[in-house]
């Protein structure tokens, strides 16, 4: 098998606070194989370009504000390597990042490979983030092949990703387009790694109500992906069963809410839902609070919250698919 090369695609808009600290991570890669470097700007309208053209070796690709989607299907085209690998234009990449990315791509059995995130802020929004998905991450870990593959720091096999015409495009933001090229990619066969030690730096969130916000968009989405691929709603490498049931008892206890006001005993039932609601985010409480007592405390409380707006985004998306037909 010829030696792999790698062609490093950013997609970003309006990402001048944190493009070049992103780029500068990238160029500064210890790997011994070759990589080109190619940022995909989506019509910023801030200094974004500017920085990006202070590195000489990054390659520039503009496109007038179309979404990330687009932006990373033209980044694919626009690199001349076997291997496509995307980060996210706020990731900040461990100096062996992409050795640990390709590694995996010298079998060619092997189609895609997922990094992993990690998280150095000190809000407590932020540090509960990176506790859920530290414990997806290690479930996925534990698999030989996954299913699931985050566009934050992914790899794809070019011939694959072209064979798949790369991202669905009628995703208008960053929430459902990966996890539908995933399916895609392992519904025919191909085989997807996770590489643990493919590690970047992430900003998440720092506010309850913009955790909120994403929570509700994943899922709002998440509608149109399990409508492409209904097999996945039962199960796949990322989601928790937990979250499924969290879900069916928000909406048990919506409609005993709903039936208490004909019938007192509703209420009765809504409150043994809203304790179960409760309790099913103690285990999550105490795996976090071993590794942060503060995180782990708030935890059951944010998962109540949580759990209800992702409810919510299922149903408005269901309406959406369905006006949208």
């Amino acid at each position: 098998m010829a030696k792999i090369s790698a062609s490093v695609v950013v997609p970003v808009h309006n990402g001048s606070k944190t493009i070049e600290a992103c780029l500068k991570s990238i160029l500064g890669q210890k790997t011994g194989y070759p990589y080109e470097v190619i940022v995909v700007d989506d019509g910023s309208t801030d200094s974004t370009a500017e920085i990006v053209n202070k590195f000489k070796s990054v390659k520039l690709v503009s496109q007038r504000q179309q979404g990330p989607a687009v932006a990373r299907n033209n980044g694919a085209k626009n690199a001349k390597n076997s291997i496509v690998v995307f980060v996210d234009s706020d990731c900040i990449a461990n100096s062996n990042w992409l050795q640990e990315m390709l590694k995996p791509l010298e079998k060619e059995s092997i189609a895609g490979v997922q990094g992993r995130y990690k998280s150095l802020q000190k809000e407590l929004v932020a540090r509960l983030i990176q506790l859920e998905i530290e414990q997806r991450h290690d479930k996925m870990a534990e698999r030989k092949f996954i299913d699931f593959m985050g566009s934050f720091s992914a790899a794809y096999r070019k011939r694959v990703f072209m064979e798949m015409k790369g991202f669905d495009t009628s995703f208008p933001m960053a929430s459902g387009e990966d996890t539908d090229l995933s399916f895609r990619i392992a519904k025919k066969g191909y085989k997807l790694f996770f590489s643990p030690k493919a590690i970047v730096a992430h900003l998440h969130p720092t506010s309850f109500r913009k955790y909120l916000k994403v929570k509700f968009y994943r899922a709002f989405w998440r509608i149109k992906v399990y409508g492409k691929h209904r097999e996945k709603v039962a199960k796949d490498s990322y989601t928790s069963q937990t979250v499924k049931v969290q879900i069916a008892l928000v909406f048990l206890l919506a409609l005993s809410l709903a039936a208490g006001i004909a019938i007192p005993l509703g209420f009765y039932a809504a409150a043994l839902f809203a304790a179960l609601l409760f309790l099913s985010g103690v285990p999550f409480a105490a795996w976090a609070f071993k590794r942060d007592k503060a995180v782990g405390t708030a935890a059951p409380f944010v998962i109540m919250a949580r759990s209800i707006v992702f409810s919510a985004g299922l149903v408005l998306g269901t309406l959406n698919q369905l006006r949208s037909r």
